[in-house]
């Protein structure tokens, strides 16, 4: 990256104390550390504040309910060149944040994404399974976007993409917000998928049933609040058009 360039590592978290001291600990073994690590604290009612703080992190308190808030409220707060964003219950290797970066030195790229596999549930089943979750939400997002999503758990973004679009992201906390960022970065700023989901652990409480459909319902709403405007072939086109 440029000389200079800074780091912030953005996490929402709410009612997560536990699972977030891990993932606050695996921070701590990066072999390029972050410059801050910003937790937001979507009004838990555990400890997951004192936890953060207890690791060195900034934490951001976000009084309004939601994941889209709470991320919103953490990218405002950042101070970094990149942010890089993953979930309390993430597990990132010593070169997870070394791999994001090196995935935005081609300066044409603003937003990068990544895969993972699974930390807990049957052995056997964590890597297949995760791939399969998330091969299917790349292959129902691709096309309602035209072009690659952005998921969450292992992302990261230069902040001036960030402010560019910061005014027309949805908070409604029924949207996924990766998604609803992938649609507003898309049309000016280029995504890439990156190879490095061998740097990142999620939770498999990601595909059990109830959550999983929950988690569907929020991503078809959030495809329909872009609707009619990004209606897939309308924005195809604007999009072709961008990029002559």
């Amino acid at each position: 990256m440029p000389e200079g360039s800074t780091v912030s590592v953005v996490i929402p978290v709410r009612d997560d104390a536990v699972p977030l001291a891990a993932c606050l600990q695996a921070l701590a073994a990066q072999r390029r550390p972050a410059d801050e690590i910003v937790v937001v604290d979507n009004a838990s009612s555990d400890d997951s504040a004192d936890v953060a703080r207890a690791a060195g992190a900034r934490v951001v308190f976000c009084g309004e309910r939601g994941i889209p808030a709470a991320v919103a409220a953490g990218y405002d707060a950042a101070i970094g060149d990149l942010i890089l964003r993953l979930d309390a219950d993430s597990l990132p290797a010593p070169g997870w944040i070394g791999r994001m970066l090196d995935a935005l030195a081609d300066e044409d790229v603003d937003a990068v994404t990544a895969g993972a596999v699974f930390h807990d549930g049957p052995a056997r089943g964590r890597r297949p399974l995760a791939w399969a979750f998330l091969g299917t939400y790349t292959a129902f997002a691709f096309p309602a976007l035209g072009h690659a999503p952005l998921w969450g758990s292992n992302m990261a973004f230069r902040r001036r993409a960030w402010e560019a679009v910061r005014d027309r992201v949805h908070l409604d906390p029924e949207v996924h917000d990766d998604l609803d960022l992938a649609y507003h970065l898309g049309e000016r700023h280029r995504i890439r998928i990156v190879a490095a989901h061998q740097h990142m652990r999620v939770s498999s409480r990601t595909v059990r049933p109830r959550r999983f459909a929950r988690s569907f319902s929020r991503g078809m709403g959030t495809v329909f609040a872009h609707w009619p405007r990004d209606i897939p072939p309308l924005r195809w086109a604007r999009r072709l058009g961008h990029r002559r």
